[in-house]
């Protein structure tokens, strides 16, 4: 009978000393803190909403349409922390565009707009192509407004 590794054996430990230390080594490396930036901010990106549920209850919300994307809103009514969502359609291109589009919403919601989100509130931004063209700050900007837009109600424009 042969027996076998039920692992795979350590290539990389033959590459560099410091690998073959560390592979060696029963216990794991140590982690140095990275280091901070003075001034800069650790902001905080909010939940995500992940299921299809969640998006498709999001669709009967309020609709808030820009040039560069559509948000749609929707107030759970409780007061959990906000989640967002991200939606780009096949409309805007392939995969590495769509991505790309992604990408820089995520960015702009964690470090411009998620202070703007409402406590009690699902947000699903539906991307379009003009956000990767459009200026970062221009693109912060108009999400920040889009997201902290109040609906009217209906009686107060009555005179």
């Amino acid at each position: 009978m042969v027996f076998a590794h039920a692992w795979p054996p350590r290539v990389a430990a033959v590459s560099s000393p410091r690998v073959a230390i560390v592979a060696a080594s029963v216990c794991p490396p140590k982690r140095t803190p990275a280091l901070r930036v003075a001034g800069a901010s650790r902001s905080t990106a909010p939940a995500r909403l992940l299921k299809r549920e969640d998006y498709l209850a999001v669709r009967r919300g309020e609709k808030r349409r820009g040039r560069l994307f559509l948000v749609e809103v929707l107030d759970r009514g409780d007061r959990a922390p906000p989640r967002v969502g991200y939606t780009v359609t096949r409309k805007v291109g392939n995969a590495v565009v769509r991505n790309r589009v992604r990408r820089r919403l995520k960015e702009a919601v964690r470090v411009h707009a998620a202070t703007d989100m409402a406590a009690g509130h699902d947000y699903v931004i539906v991307g379009r192509e003009d956000v990767l063209t459009a200026p970062f700050a221009q693109l912060a900007e108009e999400l920040g407004r889009r997201i902290r837009v109040k609906r009217r109600d209906p009686g107060s424009d009555a005179k």
